[in-house]
């Protein structure tokens, strides 16, 4: 022993000591609970007993929330007065915090990138400044309620960039570029330790992330997580895969893949399945969570989208205001 030098001797004592798993988060993404209770709704448990949504989320297994942000939104919903109300009952019921930037004043998805109403006039530098300058104000609102943010997205689906024309990422690719970089630098002032996430849909097709994460390091942009939306339903509707064990194992293929070629962890931050298939949605979720946590390689978890809507969106995984067996895959 006397032999070894310093380094080697702490080597040796830092593998001798116990290993500790890193945690993986069960989310959903509940950003309309505020709206519904607006309008007088009200959950229930699977027994039937009154819940506020967050609290039934962890009664339900979750450990962690994500909340969407809009900038001037219709009635405030989703804006950031709203956001903090959520974020404190995240806060209160110890649950981790994810915040979502759409970076709009309205939805924003592959589809449709509008800029808020407010910044639709502005040249590329202004749009910048503005952007960090939503990001900062947001954050720095939740960070002076004593709020922990431990994710962060830069845009939301941005799988032609956002901000659109500004930032379409199909035509302007250096622009798209700066203005994630304008939204991770805004985010790492407020909240350094926060991971920041780049968001893209369809995360068992490859060549769309290798398309958006090329552009960024190509253009040495940082990000922390790989963010991915995994739908089989509507993999399905478009023709991109036959059953929904397709979608799983190209999303696992598509998540190792991306893990070693840009070097960090992969998240699942938007997942769903037909509410109207609760049987056959509880065995879609369980392989979805299962594929994450042991057949990826470094995926740290995964989140639902909107579990209490009902009605005209198909995936959520309520009736009557009640969870259905699809929620019991969190628990197992």
């Amino acid at each position: 022993m006397k032999n070894l030098t310093n380094v080697t001797l702490l080597t040796l004592i830092l593998l001798a000591l116990p290993c500790r798993a890193r945690e993986f988060w069960l989310g959903a993404d509940i950003s309309g609970t505020t709206l519904l209770e607006h309008m007088g709704k009200q959950l229930y448990n699977a027994a039937g007993e009154p819940r506020e949504n967050t609290a039934l989320m962890k009664e339900l297994g979750l450990n962690a929330i994500r909340l969407r942000v809009w900038v001037n939104p219709r009635g405030g919903w989703s804006g950031a007065d709203d956001v903090l109300v959520m974020a404190r009952r995240a806060r209160d019921l110890n649950m981790a915090l994810m915040i979502d930037f759409h970076y709009s004043d309205w939805w924003a998805d592959p589809g449709k990138q509008y800029p808020p109403k407010a910044w639709k006039d502005l040249d590329y530098t202004a749009m910048c400044d503005s952007l960090a300058k939503h990001t900062v104000d947001v954050l720095s609102l939740l960070k002076r309620d004593g709020i922990d943010v431990r994710w962060v997205q830069v845009g939301n689906e941005t799988t032609d960039g956002f901000l659109w024309e500004t930032g379409r990422a199909s035509t302007h690719p250096d622009q798209y570029a700066g203005l994630t970089r304008a939204g991770y630098d805004a985010v790492k002032s407020v909240y350094p330790d926060a991971a920041v996430i780049v968001h893209v849909d369809c995360g068992s097709d490859a060549k769309r992330y290798d398309r958006i994460f090329g552009i960024l390091k190509s253009n040495n942009v940082p990000f922390d997580i790989i963010g991915m939306s995994v739908y089989p339903y509507w993999d399905a509707k478009e023709g991109l895969q036959d059953h929904w064990t397709g979608t799983i194992d190209g999303v696992v293929a598509n998540a190792n893949r991306l893990s070693v070629l840009y070097d960090c962890p992969v998240m699942i931050v938007e997942t769903g399945v037909e509410a109207a298939h609760p049987i056959e949605g509880k065995e879609i979720l369980s392989a979805i969570i299962d594929a994450a946590r042991n057949r990826c390689t470094d995926c740290l978890g995964v989140f639902y989208w909107a579990p209490e809507a009902e009605g005209q969106y198909p995936l959520g995984a309520f009736e009557n205001h009640r969870p259905t067996v699809i929620m019991d895959a969190f628990k197992q």
